[in-house]
């Protein structure tokens, strides 16, 4: 069921300086920022040769991001994401076998403009799971 490794998410407190430190320390590719209002981010793509990294900032005051900061103000690790065929049929697999699917449970557009669903972190081993339709 399980696909590639789509991206690392990592929830940062100044999405300038993190673009910055990618694009020159690493000398990373680094994407334009893009609002995502529906999902309360900002976020900036790092392209890597075999995944990429989602650098995230809150958008908007109800932003699930500024909770994550104000717990590690200094940013971190907040998901990773998988890719998987039908992500309906993900979903209800993963559902018959006890994980727990955030939200309402119907997959939302996400930053690649494909279906996205989130995992509940204590279903996998402490870590919130994304999974995108291929």
């Amino acid at each position: 069921m399980i696909g590639r490794l789509n991206h690392v998410a990592i929830a940062v407190p100044d999405l300038d300086a993190a673009c910055s430190t990618y694009r020159g320390a690493l000398g990373a590719k680094v994407s334009a920022p893009e609002d995502l209002p529906e999902h309360g981010v900002t976020v900036v793509f790092v392209e890597l040769p075999n995944t990429k990294i989602e650098l995230l900032h809150p958008f908007g005051d109800a932003s699930p991001i500024t909770a994550f900061l104000e717990k590690n103000p200094s940013g971190g690790m907040h998901h990773v994401c998988y890719e998987v065929e039908d992500i309906l049929a993900a979903r209800d697999r993963l559902k018959s076998e006890g994980a727990r699917v955030l939200g309402d449970g119907e997959p939302k557009i996400g930053a690649h403009g494909k279906p996205v669903l989130f995992l509940h972190p204590k279903d996998f081993a402490g870590t919130l799971v994304e999974l995108e339709q291929a």
